[in-house]
């Protein structure tokens, strides 16, 4: 009997946040009417020992990198109607397959809530202040941009069919939820539909994520026909950007100290400042490429 739902993993070099994930999953009720498929695309590879240990879960190597590849991968193994995207460094609630199969057989499309964990005892820091902030707001994603992370994101077979594959080289669930609510399918909010995600602790973490979205916010930016000078003059903005966002730092119920709102605002306008300058440089580099 084939499962009712597949739940899709992408995976790249964090073993230890996979098994945290994996045994999130094993507790959850409603298991056994699931199959979960871990899609491996980092080097070195999964290994053997690792993968035995774990005989309940398909393991599947996607040579081609990237999370968008590894998640068509998975869906093109999956048995089951109902697919549940999470990520290899999340954790599920106890109750997440039952609400996600349930969400999964009334709904096209749903995104559930993305609570980020601290790691350690020690005080938060400037940039996990900042993550509480505005990391995964997906209530605002999906509500004010038609878009719900894959971090926690559910449909159905024959909505991924009919709208297609996800795509490298850009936002990819941006543009797959974009492509879909365009074409009449309802994407809802599911707050009791809950995993968790560590705060990134470092300006290194940060800017690492910050590098890849701002190149697929890019390659998104041109596949709908955006001028450059839009991109840069959206760069420009930035600065007036971190005036608009200190209030949320400031009333932030995420924050209970003076000196968390103030590393968070410190961090707030180093970002925004090191975006902007990196929207320039970004649209620079691909302008001098194109005209070679």
């Amino acid at each position: 009997m084939n499962p009712k739902a597949s739940v899709i993993i992408p995976h790249y070099d964090d073993k230890d946040r996979l098994s945290l994930c994996l045994a999130s999953l094993e507790r959850c009720c409603d298991r056994a009417k699931v199959e979960i498929i871990v899609v491996d695309n980092g080097q070195p590879r999964l290994d053997t020992a690792f993968i035995n240990s774990h005989g309940d879960i398909r393991f599947h190597y996607q040579p081609e990198a990237g999370a968008a590849q590894a998640r068509n991968a998975g869906i093109l193994l999956s048995r089951g109607h109902i697919l549940i995207f999470t990520d290899s460094d999340c954790e599920v609630a106890p109750d997440f397959l039952t609400k996600a199969l349930c969400v999964g057989a009334t709904r096209d499309i749903a995104g559930g809530r993305v609570l980020l964990s601290t790691t350690g005892t020690g005080p938060t820091n400037a940039i996990q202040a900042f993550e509480q902030v505005f990391s995964f707001n997906q209530r605002r994603y999906i509500e004010d941009q038609d878009f719900s992370v894959t971090a926690n994101l559910v449909t159905n077979a024959e909505v991924f069919q009919t709208v297609g594959p996800f795509r490298a080289g850009v936002s990819e669930d941006y543009d797959w939820c974009q492509r879909a609510t365009a074409i009449g399918y309802k994407l809802v909010y599911q707050p009791d539909l809950i995993v968790s995600h560590p705060c990134r602790t470092s300006w290194d973490q940060l800017r690492s994520k910050w590098v890849r979205v701002t190149a697929e916010t890019y390659g998104t930016h041109l596949t709908n026909n955006g001028a450059k000078t839009r991109w840069i003059a959206r760069a420009l903005m930035m600065p007036l950007s971190i005036v608009a966002h200190t209030p949320r730092v400031i009333w932030s119920p995420a924050l209970t100290t003076p000196k968390e709102r103030a590393g968070a605002l410190t961090t707030l306008a180093r970002l925004r400042l090191w975006r902007m300058a990196e929207m320039i440089r970004l649209a620079a580099r691909r302008g001098a490429a194109e005209t070679r």
